[in-house]
């Protein structure tokens, strides 16, 4: 199994406005390989907010399958700016990491 975390820097108060936008039912659900996606909103940060977006595969081949797909390049398209509407980006940058998971250990129920 692998973890793609999205590392995302965004302005201040927007993380949580965001974060919903990654778990909304969409196209990834129906993805060979995709098993769950998190967010998770780093606390204690005073210029900016973070999020981490973390998106477990079963192969690496599934998350480079996703992220060639017509689903992933509509889920990231900007809406269409006109004179009138020029919506700043909350978006300050990200930075994409890929982990194995290695090790795991889970309470029992």
């Amino acid at each position: 199994m692998i973890v793609v975390t999205n590392r995302i820097k965004v302005k201040k108060g927007m993380a949580a406005a965001m974060a919903p936008r990654f778990t909304r039912p969409s196209g990834l659900d129906s993805m060979k390989g995709f098993v769950r996606v998190e967010v998770l909103l780093t606390q204690g940060l005073e210029e900016h907010d973070e999020m981490n977006v973390n998106m477990y595969w079963e192969e690496m081949t599934d998350f480079e399958a996703w992220r060639n797909s017509d689903d992933f390049k509509a889920s990231h398209k900007r809406p269409a700016q006109t004179e009138d509407k020029q919506e700043e980006s909350p978006m300050l940058g990200s930075e994409i990491f890929i982990y194995e998971v290695a090790s795991v250990k889970e309470r029992n129920s």
